[in-house]
């Protein structure tokens, strides 16, 4: 048998303490780290009311009633779980999404709701339902009064939508508001004046000199307007004109007659080809300017020096002079 170069004297001894290293490793892994994957999270939701779950709580009364109904916190996993309860009022972002207020900052639905306690600790593989009760002020305003049970642990928040209609006169009333063009967004502002939460749809069209430039059919916006809310957003106009003046024209409509219509006026210039065309055009004009400048100052210099007389017509001037001094003495 030949003998073992260098080479493969070191591939044989790395075989064993690859082995020896991964055997060290398998006996200081976790007892189980690869058969036990992470729980299922706990989850809040409305407790079931008949054979199928419920989204979001709805609850309806008049001004100084009391509205009682059940919250279910479940824990899949194997640990008992604390979770901690309150109340918050809903409201709008900027851009149209749903979001609840903090912990201090709730002054309507949410400082009237109450949970039968403000924590509950979940055993393992198991289910609690927690009382939950909304006293409606004897001088609460009729209409939508959106909020949410905000269950919090363990850095992980979730938020229960509550759906309250105090009963009395309800009005649908939407306005669209500061419409603007700028490059290819249409942007503008939607405003729930009324006191119901509204699905808007938006309707969008453009007129130039020439005819239509746009036209798009009512659609339903991704947004829920919740009342007293406004919300900024945008329009894309990807195939906007190179040339023209276009009025925009955006009517939006939801349920319960409300409706509401703006527009705006847009200019389309091809700045880069104008700015060009600008800058030639001073560049010859102030090239003309300089020219005309130039050839006034040498027809005024011309007149007030004259001509440099030639020798000759110097010397037959001096010669005249001489002439008539001589006859006049």
């Amino acid at each position: 048998m030949p003998p073992l170069t260098g080479h493969a004297t070191r591939s044989v001894l790395a075989v064993p303490l690859l082995a020896a290293l991964w055997w060290a490793a398998a006996m200081t892994a976790p007892a189980g780290a690869t058969e036990h994957p992470a729980a299922p999270a706990w989850t809040a939701q409305p407790a079931a009311n008949g054979a199928g779950g419920r989204p979001y709580f709805y609850l309806e009364g008049l001004p100084g009633s009391v509205l009682q109904d059940r919250l279910s916190v479940t824990n899949p996993g194997p640990e008992p779980v604390t979770v901690r309860l309150r109340g918050a009022d809903a409201y709008n972002t900027a851009k149209g999404g749903f979001a609840v207020r903090g912990a201090r900052g709730s002054t309507g639905t949410g400082a009237w709701l109450r949970t039968a306690t403000t924590k509950v600790t979940v055993p393992g593989r198991t289910r609690a339902e927690v009382p939950v009760s909304v006293t409606v002020p004897q001088d609460a305003l009729p209409g939508d009064h959106p909020g949410a049970i905000v269950a919090e642990s363990g850095g992980r928040s979730v938020g229960v939508r509550v759906q309250l209609r105090v009963g009395g006169p309800t009005l649908a009333a939407l306005t669209v508001e500061d419409v603007t063009v700028s490059g290819r967004t249409i942007h503008y502002t939607l405003v729930n004046r009324g006191n119901a939460v509204l699905a808007p749809r938006l309707a969008v069209s453009a007129d130039g000199v020439f005819g239509a430039l746009l036209r798009r059919d009512a659609r339903t916006l991704p947004v829920e307007l919740l009342p007293g809310q406004r919300v900024r957003l945008t329009e894309p106009w990807r195939d906007t004109p190179a040339l023209d003046s276009a009025t925009v024209r955006l009517r939006v409509t939801a349920a319960g007659g409300a409706h509401g219509e703006a527009t705006a006026s847009a200019l389309f210039v091809p700045w880069v080809p104008v700015t060009g065309g600008a800058l030639l055009l001073l560049a010859a004009a102030a090239a003309g300017t300089y020219a005309h400048r130039r050839g006034r100052g040498a027809r005024r210099s011309g007149h007030d020096d004259g001509p440099v007389p030639s020798p000759d017509h110097q010397r037959h001037s001096d010669e005249r002079h001489l002439v008539k001094a001589g006859a006049e003495s």
